[in-house]
């Protein structure tokens, strides 16, 4: 369990990134709304704060703050757009905790590292086109073959899809239990062969991260 960063290590953080957002930003938010693109050097810049690392263990190169902790930083990156937070959501979230948890170890040193960086972006793949946040009602299959799995589906609203290094993927490895019993979290870079990206949805409200995957 993560016990987080010392509190005036904490205090910092919390000042910059109330800084970076009402400095930043919010001034930003204009354009990320007409070009549908956060920019590059505003990424740069949130790479450099640590923001794509902030739950990451500092042994695999993030921050290591606690659940509280993040919360409040996530509340005060919130002073601007959803659009920025969603950038780095599942890095800090699903896409790197999930890892810490329950990852090999060989998947920690191929993943985390690049995670917390922020140079691999993370896309939590759950929702399907007739079923919602509902890992239960998940119809994606994944059949095993040799030391391998085949993955037949197709999933939608996938956030950070089209910008997305590596899924976590969720598909039905047991398909005579019901519910989440027969569900399993995969790993999957997005360059592996087969996977297809569709044309991003039009949306009304932050623009550039909530894309669709089938």
């Amino acid at each position: 369990m993560l016990t987080g960063v010392e509190e005036d290590v904490f205090t910092q953080l919390v000042t910059a990134v109330d800084r970076f957002a009402k400095e930043r930003l919010i001034p930003a938010e204009r354009q990320v709304e007409e070009e549908n693109e956060i920019p590059a050097e505003i990424v740069a810049e949130m790479k450099d704060m640590g923001l794509f690392g902030l739950s990451t263990p500092q042994e695999f190169g993030g921050i290591g703050v606690s659940a509280s902790q993040e919360a409040v930083l996530i509340e005060t990156l919130c002073y601007a757009s959803l659009s920025f937070r969603s950038l780095i959501g599942a890095n800090v979230g699903i896409g790197a905790q999930g890892i810490v948890m329950d990852g090999t170890p060989e998947q920690k040193d191929e993943w985390l590292h690049r995670i917390a960086a922020g140079d691999v972006i993370t896309s939590f793949a759950l929702t399907e086109p007739d079923n919602g946040s509902d890992a239960g009602g998940i119809r994606t299959s994944a059949r095993r073959d040799g030391s391998d799995f085949v993955i037949n589906g197709t999933k939608r609203y996938i956030t950070n899809a089209v910008k997305a290094g590596v899924f976590t993927l969720i598909a039905r490895t047991d398909p005579d239990k019901s519910g989440a019993d027969g569900v399993t979290a995969f790993l999957v870079p997005a360059d592996t062969p087969g996977i297809t990206v569709a044309t991003p949805d039009r949306k009304p409200g932050q623009r550039t991260l909530l894309e669709r995957a089938a």
